[in-house]
């Protein structure tokens, strides 16, 4: 009897420490997560060094900082860099003689452009600033970023609700027959038409709800907006990236790692908007907040 009072409390204390350590494990890996986080939106390739967004018309687009060229960059620009030709969907590039601008680390040369979406855009640099070309439907753009644009350095961290193992959320995944088209708005007007794979099925509070997300590797993307966007959250919604689905068919679904949509931090972003089947009913209280209401 004695010694069944000594373990007692020591298996007490050691049920406390395990579970301790496994709630020590959630927030040390949403911390890491968060860090990755910043570090990727200060990186060269992140959203807080871009400087600018400018349409390309039909024709030469010459660009550089001097007010006589047709698309006008910062005045730390070199006066005249070059111009871009577009002709129906084919892009090229020449330099004006002496231009110091580099095309993929090489020295500047006539080019035909590669766009965003070939998953190997043509870059050119010239001191701090970078830039490519993006295509969204028929139309495209010079996207410009600034490797010393201030917001890198005056950023420090976005706001979020705390983590909670509770937004940690198990879905049933129900698989289409064929891929559906999901029809998902972006912030340019237009509607992007997007392969959905299934639905997935999930209870929050007892109340059923759905999301249809599109393929990203091996797992899921999902663009969905809640009863705190525009409130605690961004109002142009968040996005939220999901693993593949179990042998069961399940899916983890972090609510945590809720993040904000690129448009949340610059004015040059051109992102989706959550599509009507994903607008929750409900609140979704976790993930990154948004001060900028």
């Amino acid at each position: 009897m004695r010694a069944s009072v000594i373990f007692l409390p020591l298996i007490l204390v050691l049920s406390a420490c395990l579970d301790q350590n496994k709630k020590s494990s959630f927030e040390e890996d949403h911390l890491q997560w968060q860090k990755e986080r910043i570090v990727r939106l200060k990186s060269k390739t992140g959203w807080l060094n871009l400087a600018g967004l400018y349409w390309l018309t039909e024709g030469e687009n010459t660009i550089g900082s001097d007010s006589s060229n047709s698309i006008k960059f910062p005045a730390h620009a070199p006066e005249q860099i070059g111009k871009y030709i577009l002709n129906g969907q084919e892009i090229h590039f020449v330099p004006n003689p002496g231009s110091n601008a580099s095309i993929n680390g090489e020295p500047g040369r006539e080019i035909e452009i590669k766009t965003d979406l070939s998953g190997n855009a043509t870059l050119l640099e010239s001191g701090n600033l970078a830039w490519f070309v993006i295509e969204r439907g028929k139309k495209y753009a010079i996207r410009l970023r600034d490797y010393e644009h201030p917001a890198i350095h005056t950023f420090h961290g976005i706001e979020s609700f705390p983590a909670d193992k509770k937004w940690k959320i198990e879905a049933d995944f129900e698989t289409f027959d064929e891929p559906k088209e999901l029809l998902i708005p972006n912030v340019l007007g237009t509607m992007d038409t997007n392969a959905c794979p299934g639905v997935l099925h999930f209870r929050i509070d007892g109340l059923e709800q759905v999301l249809y997300p599109t393929s990203a590797g091996k797992g899921f993307f999902i663009v969905f907006a809640d009863g705190t966007s525009g409130d605690d959250s961004y109002g142009g919604g968040r996005f939220i990236y999901t693993g593949e689905p179990d042998k069961k068919g399940r899916v983890t679904i972090d609510f945590n790692r809720a993040y904000n949509p690129p448009c949340a931090f610059t004015p040059f972003a051109t992102c989706p908007i959550p599509p009507r089947e994903n607008i929750l009913n409900i609140r979704i209280e976790a993930g990154e907040k948004f001060e900028g209401h």
